[in-house]
């Protein structure tokens, strides 16, 4: 009897550990890409820093990793609207295009936000 507990507890972890791995890869996201760095303002009186930074990030390079495969220093709006624009071309659901964007967002938004932007302007320019 002993044998089948122990036995029965193995299955059992070994099913947890499956479920556990199945939850972790259909949680990671299709897209993903880091965040900007500090966007170098150079100042001025010419330049304001919050219309500086939004051309800035809709020109900022990231690697991007698409489905486990690395798109080394893409332009990440140009890249994310190609993604939005046909889906499929990449492997991609509308979703998972949808939420790249979203990331982009979240992400660019908050380094826009830090010179006094808005991340409604980033979401503007994926509707142009």
């Amino acid at each position: 009897m002993e044998g089948t507990e122990v036995g029965g507890y193995a299955l059992h972890f070994f099913f947890a550990l499956a479920y556990t791995a199945a939850v972790s890869s259909a949680m990671s996201p299709a897209v993903s890409f880091s965040g900007p760095q500090r966007i170098p303002y150079p100042g001025g009186c010419v330049t304001e820093p919050a219309p500086y930074a939004l051309d800035y990030l809709l020109k900022w390079s990231a690697d991007v990793t698409v489905r486990g495969e690395i798109h080394p220093n893409k332009q990440v709006f140009a890249f994310v609207r190609e993604l939005l624009a046909d889906p499929a071309a990449h492997g991609l659901t509308l979703a998972d295009a949808e939420a790249a964007r979203d990331l982009f967002v979240e992400l660019a938004g908050q380094a826009l936000e830090a010179e006094g932007g808005d991340r409604e302007w980033l979401r503007r320019e994926f509707r142009r």
